[in-house]
Parts: C-alpha cells; structure tokens; sequence
C-alpha cells in the first residue's frame, strides 16, 4: 500500500493533535477536546477544516431524536476546508484545494436504491457528523468522491451553509415540482433564506411563514424577496401552488395542506419533524401530494452549487468560534438567529 501524500508546505499537518467539540451522549453539551489528527486511509482526504455550518440536523443528534451516532462524535456536517493529506488512491483533490464535506458521506453503492440512481435513500448510508466525525473540529476526514469543489465567489463563512441548508433546500425545492408559481416556505431560518432566492431567480413568488409574532424573521424574509411574511397560524393571501416545510413541526403539515390550492404539493425537507396531527382526508383530496425529502445526491450537490454561483446566493451568517459551539447551537435552538450560524475554526 502506497503511503498518502502529504500536503508539505502546510506545517499544521506535522502536528499531532487537534482541537475539537465533543458530544459523549445525547442531552449532554458538547465538550472541548484535545484529539488525535486521524490519518486518511483508501479514497478519503483529510481536510483542514476553516468553516462549519451548524444545522438542526446536529439539534436532533444532541437531543436523541436521530438514535444511532456514533459515540463519542464530533458533530458538524456543512465543513468547508482545504485539502491537507490525500489517502492511498485518493487522485481527485490535489493537497491545497478548497472543498466542501456534506451530510451524505458514502453509500454502497450496491443497494436497490443505489442501482435505481436514488444514492440518497442507500440502504448503507454514511453520514458526516453522525456515523462518523464530522467538522466541529480543526481537521476531518472524508471520502472524496462525496465532497464538492466550491464556487470561487463564496467565501469560506458563506460556503458552508450551502452544504447542508443549501443542498437540502434545494432538493425540496426542486420537488415541489415545476408548476409553481406561489410558494410557501414555512420556517424562515438558513435553508428557507437560500431557497427564497432561488425562487425569487426563477422568478416565483414567495409567500414565508415564520414563528408567531416573529417580525424580525417576516422582516428577513422580506429581505431575502418573499412578496408576504406572516405567523405559520395564518392562511396564505392566495392559494399556494405548492408548500416547503423547514420547521421541524408537525402541525405545519396541517397548515400547509390547508393552504396549498387543489393538486398542490406539500414538501417536508427535514429529516426529523414532529408528530403530524390527524387531519380529515378532505384536506389531502383534490389531489393534493404531501411528500418528504431525505438526504441529498451528488448530483444535487453539483447542481446547485453551480446555479448558487451564478444567482449569486447570498448567505446570511453568524459567526462563532470553535469554543463557542454550544452556544451557536442554543441560539438555533432559540430561534434567535438570522440566517445561519456557522463556527470560524481556520481560518487563514
């Protein structure tokens, strides 16, 4: 086996050890830790990581409600680095090129679903900062068939919320399906202020519903080129051809249902939500379509950072610094931040 190459003009990778937030068990905060730099074996990359978007997908994690990481886990799947080591067989990055590490870390590639083209729902999966370490830490390892170039324009901060907020936003979109003109967006926080503007580009208008009473996220949203901001409990001005659903709260189903117009199409792009309350079927007839999305393909990822870089999408971010991750993930908790929060661990 052949040895890795080994990025020689960066003294970092000579180093020992990293830094990095720990979570031991769920309902714990995370902890600092000092851990050892892991070497990339066969295809993978080890990234020196600058930036981290922190997502609701890590929320879940902490508080239980997806029940299998890996224990003890470094969280963190948005990273945007730079490539240090390469692995055995690993030829696609050269050492120095900037890259983003998404959710989606591997699959088998074998798989019914993997055959099918549908890689997103591999029966196999590997997930960045869930089955394995992801990047609340100064490095991590990929594989790197599954991590992207990253358009020049954005920079590091901006780049990170496109990996998660962005590609998950985007598949949504996209599965609301082509005859739409109206769309709602329930929950107006990092994915919903990209997917406005993709809409917005496309030239659709955007009706956001945000947490009752919340004037600073209707206020955002109008920013970004929603056409109507309001509390979720409210029904749309007009009906809506189709509905996305950020929040992570299953009464939105409800509400959304009620909104779209006959042959709509109601789209849940988390990956854990609330339980729906029952609802009479007269509300899913006519035609309605109510949908989930799970996960991402690589060819999602390629496409939207290229529509993404030609718009240009604007993120909005909060920055926080490696120490700082538990309070960046209250804050999301809280509802309290605009846009994105994103931890600053490398930057050059």
């Amino acid at each position: 086996m052949t040895s890795p190459r080994r990025c020689r003009s960066r003294e970092e990778v000579d180093l020992k050890t990293m830094q990095a937030m720990l979570l031991d068990a769920p309902h714990t905060a995370l902890r600092p830790a000092e851990l050892p730099i892991p070497e990339p074996g066969p295809g993978q990359v080890l990234v020196r990581v600058r930036t981290c978007g922190v997502c609701h997908t890590d929320l879940h994690i902490l508080d239980g409600e997806l029940t299998e990481p890996k224990l003890p886990l470094i969280p963190g799947h948005q990273i945007v680095g730079t490539v240090a080591v390469c692995g055995p067989g690993a030829a696609r990055y050269r050492p120095g090129t900037r890259i983003g590490i998404p959710w989606l870390g591997g699959t088998d590639g074998t798989c019914p679903a993997c055959l099918r083209g549908q890689e997103n729902l591999c029966d196999h999966p590997t997930f960045t900062g869930y089955q394995v370490d992801g990047g609340f830490a100064e490095y991590a390892l990929a594989d790197e068939r599954f991590c992207f170039p990253l358009p020049e324009a954005f920079s590091d901060a901006a780049a990170a919320p496109l990996l998660c907020a962005g590609l998950i936003g985007y598949r949504t979109y996209r599965m609301a399906g082509e005859a739409v003109n109206r769309l709602g967006i329930y929950g107006f926080g990092a994915a919903a202020h990209i997917v406005a503007q993709l809409a917005r580009y496309e030239g659709k208008r955007v009706f956001a519903f945000t947490r009752p009473g919340d004037s600073a996220a209707q206020e955002f949203a109008l920013q970004k080129g929603a056409v109507w901001a309001g509390d979720s409990s409210l029904s749309p001005p007009e009906p809506l051809d189709a509905a996305l659903i950020f929040a992570p709260v299953g009464s939105l189903v409800v509400n959304a249902l009620q909104g779209v117009r006959k042959g709509g199409t109601v789209v849940c792009g988390g990956i854990h939500m609330s339980d729906i309350p029952s609802f009479p079927y007269a509300l899913l007839w006519e035609e309605r379509v109510l949908r989930s999305v799970a996960n991402l393909t690589r060819r999602d990822g390629e496409e939207f950072l290229a529509l993404a870089g030609r718009i240009p999408v604007h993120t909005d971010v909060t920055l926080f610094p490696l120490a700082r991750a538990n309070e960046a993930l209250e804050a999301l908790r809280r509802g309290t931040l605009t846009g994105a929060a994103v931890l600053s661990i490398s930057p050059d």
